[in-house]
């Protein structure tokens, strides 16, 4: 599966981005990429509005994607919402938000293996019966 992006609603104070497909490793950089033309476009104080309602699967890359742009517009007095998460992605910003992932997992690897388990399960694939 590949990944897209939509821009809606664009104005100085507020954009919001629509996430489809997966947020990985072999897509994060073309989303970084994309970001590095949007984020200039928002005001300071401004608000990034990611609608993850398409995002069908986020690994470790991804969460640093989205990490970078939390971190971009908070240095310019700005906001990151998340909005329509999946509850496969949900999960995966429960268990990061929940458990110190440096601490628990010897690597990326072995951290995107699990949220890899983790989103499959959530959504039947992989399991007997599943798709």
């Amino acid at each position: 599966m590949t990944f897209n992006l939509n821009t809606e609603g664009e104005s100085p104070n507020r954009i919001t981005l629509r996430l489809h497909g997966r947020l990985d490793a072999q897509t994060f950089n073309d989303f970084d990429l994309a970001m590095l033309d949007v984020l200039p476009r928002i005001a300071e104080g401004g608000t990034v509005v990611l609608d993850l309602s398409g995002l069908d699967y986020i690994s470790s890359a991804g969460l640093r994607s989205i990490a970078k742009i939390r971190r971009s517009t908070r240095a310019r007095g700005g906001h990151t919402l998340l909005l329509n998460l999946q509850p496969q992605v949900r999960k995966v910003f429960d268990i990061v938000k929940a458990v110190p992932v440096n601490e628990v997992f010897a690597s990326l690897q072995e951290l995107d293996d699990y949220l890899d388990h983790m989103q499959r399960r959530m959504t039947g694939q992989g399991l007997p019966g599943g798709s």
